[in-house]
């Protein structure tokens, strides 16, 4: 195995999964192959079982694939210095508070894992939850008279940053630290709340593929990255990643347009075709963009029904959906409708209902095609297929349409006006 570069440590990144592998260490082994950036991870596994111990086993390089329509590339990621597991050395991970060229700490613990756990203790070593264990590393570079960090969670939430720093805070009163650490937290450290976007495939089970080293941390994913960050300082200056390329936009209030965007249009696409979809026999969203009859359908509630009801340049919209509809199309992406029919009703709730009201508001009529996918919803709620919860499976099932559509427990609003397009 090569040897491995050495760069000043800068950041501490909370979980070793594939997609932060996959994802923000990739982008930081851009940073050090295309500018003069030259900084490193220090990688804290965030649960008792993890897989550090792997990393490690490999001097922590690995494997990263980017596969699609595009192409295939093929790369080293060298740019995690050490694995920690607080678990077996809870003394170790505190010491990383002391790290002085550590301004940045990234997490990805999943939805879950910003949240408070009262059975947490400011004494266990550690505590079980990820912000438990972000309060105890706070507190010790507060001791140290240090500065605070930026925070860049990748935790798939609505405002991950503001909910990260009132879960810190929330630790912090329940283990009655000082008001002047509270305010140290506050003033001193920045929450960003950010927009991650990216498929990772991981490990490719049951393929051969030819790398480097034995590589047990081999890792897939698609071409698409897009990170968007809000905060109101200039982090170009710090993290050049305009300089080397890469698709991250820094916004300073700009952030839930793009999140927007994305619900709207990828996984509005998702949910409005997917009933359909499986009514009609399909397995997979590949196999739906290459029928024609299917395809057709997608593009009118895209481009005909998404797109004008949003407040976006319409060409940048325009060239976001076709890269949305190239990636469903990706031959190493193996996206079941099953698994995205999961708890449909929410889904359709967020996703696509949104767009058929504002398409009502704007222009006096319902969209025909997104209609279309609601009564698909609704008979799709009558087979055998739903993977539901049971009470939200049973009432669509058992039913009329009116009913459903009176329910506000279901959509949040009283839609028997619809009840005439059903």
């Amino acid at each position: 195995m090569n040897e491995k570069k050495v760069y000043t440590e800068r950041f501490i990144q909370f979980g070793e999964g594939g997609f932060l592998r996959g994802f923000a260490d990739w982008m930081i082994q851009k940073l050090n192959d295309l500018t003069d950036f030259k900084g490193s991870v220090v990688v804290v596994q965030p649960r008792s079982t993890g897989i550090c111990h792997k990393l490690t086993s490999q001097n922590c390089r690995y494997t990263h694939i980017l596969r699609g329509k595009e192409g295939t590339e093929k790369e080293i990621i060298d740019v995690i210095s050490r694995c920690i597991d607080p678990y077996k050395d809870f003394n170790s991970y505190l010491s990383l508070a002391a790290l002085p060229d550590v301004r940045y700490i990234i997490s990805n613990t999943t939805e879950a894992g910003i949240a408070f756990d009262p059975a947490d203790n400011a004494t266990d070593a550690p505590p079980l939850s990820f912000p438990g264990k972000l309060t105890l590393l706070l507190k010790r570079r507060y001791d140290l008279g240090l500065p605070g960090y930026i925070f860049l969670p990748c935790e798939l939430i609505e405002r991950n940053g503001d909910s990260l720093k009132h879960t810190i805070l929330q630790f912090a009163k329940h283990w009655q630290m000082e008001d002047s650490f509270l305010r140290w937290v506050q003033t001193e450290n920045e929450f960003c709340n950010t927009l991650v976007d990216r498929i990772n495939t991981g490990f490719p089970h049951g393929e051969t593929i030819e790398t480097e080293f034995p590589d047990k941390m081999l890792n897939t994913s698609e071409h698409y990255h897009l990170w968007v960050i809000e905060t109101k300082r200039n982090l170009d200056a710090d993290l050049p990643f305009r300089q080397a390329g890469l698709n991250v936009i820094v916004t300073k209030d700009g952030l839930e347009k793009y999140r927007t965007r994305k619900v709207r249009i990828l996984n509005g696409a998702h949910t409005s075709f997917v009933p359909y979809g499986l009514l009609q026999g399909f397995q997979t969203v590949r196999e739906c963009l290459q029928d024609e009859t299917m395809l057709s359908f997608i593009r009118r509630c895209i481009f005909d029904e998404i797109i004008p009801t949003l407040d976006f340049p319409a060409d940048a919209l325009t060239e976001y959906a076709e890269s949305v509809l190239a990636r469903f199309e990706n031959p190493y992406i193996n996206h079941k409708l099953s698994d995205i029919a999961l708890n449909s009703v929410s889904k359709f709730k967020v996703r696509v209902l949104p767009s058929i009201l504002a398409y009502k508001k704007k222009f006096g009529i319902y969209p025909p095609n997104l209609i279309f996918s609601f009564r698909q919803l609704l008979a799709f709620y009558k087979t055998d297929m739903v993977n539901d919860d049971p009470q939200v499976a049973n009432f669509m099932k058992n039913h009329s349409a009116r009913e459903i559509l009176e329910n506000r427990a279901l959509w949040g609003v009283d839609l028997s006006d619809l009840a005439e397009e059903f």
